[in-house]
């Protein structure tokens, strides 16, 4: 079933439940894959895309509450915590710290990478090898503990 469908679907249980946080994700969710679609470069969406649009709307509302944090504005964090928890309900699962140092170690040795100057080499490959499995924040700042 693909995501859009999911998120079809979502959306009529939310708004059977009255649930105001989830239609909002979910609208959000569908209105990416809207434009995906019309952006008019004619390429299909398959799985590879749909984790880029979600890892995108997640990263967008991280940096919204980040700011929203900063300033003190709870009211406004707590609408894009429920957004984040929503949005990532359709992602694979993530990897957690330990998993993830593993991969990034194994890839660093298939690499041969043996300091900083071969950090490009190594997060090309991760990125593609943990597309929608971690985000690139956090592989960068694994990669860079593992080569230092």
């Amino acid at each position: 079933m693909s995501l859009e469908v999911k998120v079809n679907e979502g959306i009529k249980t939310a708004m059977k439940a009255k649930d105001a946080a989830g239609l909002r994700g979910l609208r959000a969710i569908k209105s990416a894959i809207l434009l995906a679609k019309t952006d008019g470069s004619g390429k299909e969406i398959n799985d590879e895309v749909e984790i880029k649009i979600l890892q995108k709307l997640i990263k967008q509302r991280k940096d919204s509450l980040e700011i929203y944090e900063k300033q003190g504005r709870e009211d406004l964090a707590v609408v894009e915590r429920e957004e984040i928890e929503v949005i990532e309900q359709f992602l694979p699962k993530q990897l957690d710290a330990t998993e993830l140092e593993a991969v990034l170690a194994e890839i660093i040795s298939r690499v041969g990478a043996s300091s900083m100057k071969d950090m490009g080499k190594v997060m090309g490959m991760a990125s593609k090898q943990l597309a929608g499995k971690a985000d690139g924040k956090t592989i960068s700042t694994v990669v860079k503990k593992l080569l230092s």
